[in-house]
């Protein structure tokens, strides 16, 4: 009988039944697909978090768990353990929050994790590192490593990191003053270099806690394999850069930026003239500096020779959205985390991806 009926339909009748069969079979597959599969952008690329709150630095542990700081002010474990804190004090507003992680260089011994937060101060805000020892599940001990950084609702900083020297950086934003960057009794607009428990080391260069100055809001840090110190900074409408970072120097801001000059201030080593890539977090591999672009939306890659930079090359531009943190895993891939939470999020937003390295240029 159904011979007989589909022998007499004209040819479009038979479309039309085919088309109707079509979209079911679409629509079934769709409502059984599963929205937790990892491999949402490619064979080169997974999703290992999501559902996250605009993340902002990653880190890895010994047991190569994940530990991923949101700016609302939680602290999370991605792994077997799934623990979640909330950090004590985050006043998270603008770009304010928790912000930057980093463990320290003898972690598996000493169990020591530094985080760097925004905080009330009477009716305005500050950012502050505490230490905290993280061990048996639990965050004890916070002791206040350095406060009194100046805060508000832009250009907080935020990102730390400990060195090969052994000192941890810290990045400070001018706070939304300008003058502050080159004032060197301000802790506004400088990174920062502190030993462990928060003394300065005896060569800082002006006997504080500064480094560097002269800057609007560095955002990543990365040595190469030669030593040498490279940050990413925002600039303003376009003119982000990259910078070379030596003691003492003064990298301009707000009195230069770009390709200007004057003397006693340091140029960038590449920087995004009128196009804006608002650079985030930095990580060195290979002979490369690769940082994140959060207006940018791509992941960045520039080439060392020496002291000089190639021009930065995009990769998954506009695939993932903004992008925040950047660092090299223990097991040889590029994690980075999305920032959309509070602009235009996607489906699962946002994530923590993991990017196979031999996706990007040798």
């Amino acid at each position: 009988m159904i011979t007989l009926k589909l022998n007499r339909l004209t040819l479009s009748q038979f479309k039309t039944i085919l088309g109707v069969f079509g979209l079911i079979l679409i629509s079934t597959l769709i409502l059984f697909w599963s929205p937790l599969t990892t491999r949402l952008f490619g064979p080169d690329v997974e999703v290992v978090a999501q559902n996250l709150t605009n993340p902002w630095e990653v880190a890895f542990l010994p047991d190569r768990d994940l530990l991923v700081t949101e700016r609302s002010g939680t602290l999370r474990r991605i792994g077997k353990n799934g623990q979640v804190f909330t950090v004590e004090g985050v006043e998270h507003i603008g770009e304010g929050g928790l912000l930057g992680m980093a463990l320290h260089p003898r972690f598996s011994e000493n169990n020591l994790l530094y985080l760097y937060l925004t905080t009330k101060s009477g009716e305005g805000l500050t950012n502050r590192v505490d230490r905290y020892y993280y061990a048996n599940d639990q965050l004890t001990d916070k002791k206040t490593i350095i406060s009194d950084i100046p805060g508000a609702v832009i250009h907080d900083g935020g990102r730390i990191a400990f060195g090969p020297d052994g000192f941890l950086y810290i990045t400070t934003g001018d706070a939304g003053n300008a003058a502050a960057a080159q004032e060197k009794n301000s802790l506004a607009g400088k990174i920062l270099r502190l030993k462990d428990d928060g003394n300065v080391p005896a060569d800082n260069p002006f006997g504080s806690a500064i480094y560097s100055w002269g800057h609007r809001n560095p955002q990543g840090l990365a040595w190469d394999s030669s030593g040498q110190l490279w940050a990413t900074e925002h600039g303003s409408s376009g003119h982000d850069e990259l910078n070379l970072i030596k003691s003492g120097a003064n990298y301009g801001w707000p009195e230069i930026q770009g390709d200007g000059e004057r003397a006693g201030m340091e140029r960038p080593a590449a920087h995004s003239g009128s196009d804006t890539w608002a650079p985030s977090g930095l990580a060195y591999l290979g002979g490369s500096l690769f940082f994140g672009g959060l207006r940018g939306e791509s992941v960045f890659q520039t080439k060392i020779t020496g002291t000089r930079l190639s021009t930065p090359v995009a990769y998954y531009r506009g695939e993932f959205g903004r992008i925040r943190a950047v660092a090299v895993g223990p097991d040889g891939y590029f994690y980075v985390t999305t920032s959309n939470s509070g602009s235009a999020p996607r489906a699962l937003d946002d994530k923590i991806i993991k990017i196979k390295i031999s996706t990007f240029g040798n």
